[in-house]
């Protein structure tokens, strides 16, 4: 289903069924989406800024270029999404799976990534300043070029 290119600004997508969706360009700041599936959506360029993911499914969706500033992405799973050039800044991706994750140029300064699954991620160029990486999983993490 095509939402691209919509307002959906602080809506109600708790557990919604929005896998594969194209929500590309969307404005979802401060959207609700508390457990919904997002499996294999496509969120390119996205604004998810503020917006509450926390349990959300994100395995395999396309992130790339996404506002995900302040948002709560606390165990969520995304593991293989394309978060590259992801804006993540001051997120909490506390507990989060992100194992295989593309998360190269993205910007997680100051978020929070306690106890994340980074297994096998790609770091490559990222930027990890005053990220907490307390109990993160970093096993076969590509780090080539991350600021740290």
């Amino acid at each position: 289903m095509d939402l691209s290119n919509l307002d959906l600004r602080g809506i109600d997508f708790s557990n919604a069924d929005l896998g594969a969706f194209d929500l590309s360009l969307s404005n979802l700041s401060k959207a609700d989406l508390r457990s919904a599936n997002l499996s294999g959506a496509y969120l390119d360029r996205a604004n998810l800024s503020g917006a509450n993911l926390s349990g959300a499914d994100l395995s395999g969706a396309d992130l790339n270029r996404a506002n995900l500033r302040s948002a709560n992405l606390s165990g969520a799973y995304l593991d293989r999404a394309n978060l590259s050039g992801a804006y993540l800044d001051r997120a909490n991706l506390s507990g989060a799976d992100l194992n295989g994750a593309n998360l190269r140029s993205a910007n997680l300064r100051s978020a929070n990534l306690s106890g994340a699954d980074l297994i096998g991620a790609d770091l490559n160029g990222a930027n990890l300043r005053n990220a907490n990486l307390n109990g993160a999983d970093l096993y076969w993490a590509n780090l080539h070029n991350t600021k740290l």
